[in-house]
């Protein structure tokens, strides 16, 4: 696998800043001998990026997309603040997307893509493309579009 710093570089992403912690919880959690579980990252950036609403109400699928996308920064910040260094991920084994949706709205896996297709692009098909689920909620925190969570398997 390539430098995934290189890779950044290449496209060119900056990490931001791990996001400040919303509550009393830990940003990322080892268990076993070689996982990290990452609570949910919402898509405020510390440069004060981003997505508020409600899809299919205030916002478009490729607004939802952008915080989805976001939402990957951020938990690729706190992994990168936890390992020192993103290359010691082995892969993503899941990813779970939670969707700001209107009650009609039922496209919460376009916009969870966001996120999972910067995981793609950084890491390739066999690491960041895992199992997830994209699920459609009433409200988020502070009115967010989307928030992500991941599982991480190290090397």
């Amino acid at each position: 696998m390539r430098d995934v710093y290189e890779i950044l570089r290449e496209m060119e992403v900056m990490l931001p800043t791990p996001p400040a912690k919303g509550g009393v919880y830990t940003p990322v959690q080892e268990f076993g001998e070689k996982f990290l579980y990452c609570s949910g990252c919402g898509p405020a950036l510390a440069d004060g990026q981003t997505v508020i609403g409600t899809l299919g109400r205030d916002l478009t699928v490729e607004e939802g997309q952008k915080a989805a996308y976001n939402c990957v920064l951020n938990l690729l910040a706190n992994l990168h603040e936890k390992t020192g260094d993103l290359n010691k991920i082995r892969r993503f084994v899941k990813v779970l997307g939670f969707v700001n949706s209107a009650d009609d709205f039922k496209e919460q896996p376009q916009v969870v893509n966001g996120g999972s297709r910067l995981l793609l692009q950084i890491f390739g098909e066999e690491a960041g493309l895992p199992a997830r689920t994209a699920v459609g909620t009433n409200a988020l925190p502070g009115g967010i579009a989307c928030e992500i969570e991941v599982l991480v398997e190290l090397k």
